[in-house]
């Protein structure tokens, strides 16, 4: 892949990394082939993700070329990867500078192989997208079907035992955290799993299942149990989730606030407005 030119995202992580490889000598070796070595974002990330999930049945050269062949055939992609950093530095608190995710969190490499996987499965290449997936969940702990549909300016946060099925549908600019399951009901084979709407906050352990919808805007509280349509900006929480207030912002991923203390007051300020 040739140079691009006016990439700020990239042009901001090589300059914080090589800041880094000046300060920890230690780590110099793994920052320039990681980072610096490559001119485009694209082929560093092939490398790094090919890197983690190379294997004896597929070598990272291997892997690496089928990344580049997504990158290098769906803008999408390209859009999307510098839309979920962004999201990563923009919504997590513990992260100040754009190399870490790039580097470090493996909910960005989960979702980034997803797209490859995903890109993989509309293009017939479906025994190839089934053995990213494994190599996924085997290496990241995250497990998403390679039909599964995801937008852009998604953030995985930390991302462990994350479930997502065949048929769920995500939106743009959610936020999904840890131990969150996208899940089916039953044996159908049909359309049979979530869909969920832009700017949503799903909290850790949330489990939503079936073919519902969680409109744009809503949040999902931690430990909640998902089991019929979220309307748009509304709180729900508990097993089974109820309503329990509305968001006092139109996209809660984007603040990634889990009280629902703020909830239940704007509800009850709605409510009274509407009355009175």
């Amino acid at each position: 892949m040739n140079k691009a030119n006016n990439d700020a995202i990239w042009d901001r992580i090589r300059e914080e990394t090589l800041l880094h490889a000046r300060d920890e000598p230690m780590l110099a070796s793994f920052l320039y082939a990681t980072i610096l070595n490559h001119p485009v974002l694209e082929g560093a990330l092939s490398f790094h993700l090919a890197s983690q999930l190379d294997s004896p049945t597929a070598s990272s050269l291997l892997l690496r070329d089928v990344m580049l062949q997504a990158f290098d055939n769906d803008a999408t992609i390209r859009k999307a990867v510098r839309a979920d950093l962004q999201a990563v530095l923009d919504r997590d608190s513990a992260c100040h500078e754009l190399y870490i995710p790039f580097l470090y969190f493996k909910g960005f490499h989960a979702l980034q192989t997803h797209r490859v996987a995903h890109w993989l499965w509309r293009e017939g290449r479906q025994p190839l997208a089934l053995f990213f997936q494994n190599r996924v969940s085997t290496e990241f702990g995250v497990d998403i079907h390679p039909a599964a549909r995801m937008g852009s300016g998604i953030m995985l946060d930390h991302a462990t035992g994350l479930v997502i099925g065949e048929t769920a549908v995500v939106g743009d600019n959610v936020s999904i955290l840890q131990s969150v399951t996208l899940g089916g009901t039953g044996k159908d084979e049909a359309d049979r799993h979530p869909k969920i709407g832009n700017g949503v906050l799903i909290s850790a352990g949330a489990k939503i299942l079936g073919n519902i919808r969680v409109g744009d805007g809503a949040k999902v509280g931690a430990g909640s149990v998902v089991l019929e349509d979220v309307p748009p900006h509304t709180t729900v929480a508990g097993v089974p989730a109820k309503v329990v207030g509305r968001p006092a912002c139109d996209q809660p991923a984007l603040e990634m606030d889990h009280d629902f203390c703020c909830d239940e007051a704007t509800a009850r300020k709605e409510t009274a407005k509407k009355a009175g």
